[in-house]
């Protein structure tokens, strides 16, 4: 490889190493992961509580936990957005 091919591998693995540093490690190690972008494992943990709360309130006829539980379901799915991370640590444009 040319020297600019090896900057150019070099730049990248720092992107990556800055991105997702525990991706970077277990690749290096040969032990591959998902990047951060699949990991959803708080997303599915919080949609999951989300319904409980909603079929709760149904069954006991609660209004503030139908509610509630609305709120927690809508946040939830917006956990699942994977460029969320993204743009909240990009700065604002002027």
């Amino acid at each position: 490889m040319s020297h600019s091919d090896d900057e150019k591998i070099a730049d990248l693995e720092a992107r990556l190493w800055h991105d997702d540093p525990r991706f970077a490690r277990a690749l290096g190690s040969g032990r591959p992961r998902r990047p951060r972008e699949y990991r959803r494992g708080r997303a599915w943990l919080t949609l999951t509580l989300a319904i409980a709360v909603l079929v709760v309130g149904a069954v006991l006829a609660q209004g503030l936990l139908l509610a509630a539980g609305l709120v927690m379901a809508g946040a939830a799915v917006s956990l699942f957005d994977p460029a969320r991370r993204r743009r909240r640590a990009q700065p604002p444009k002027p």
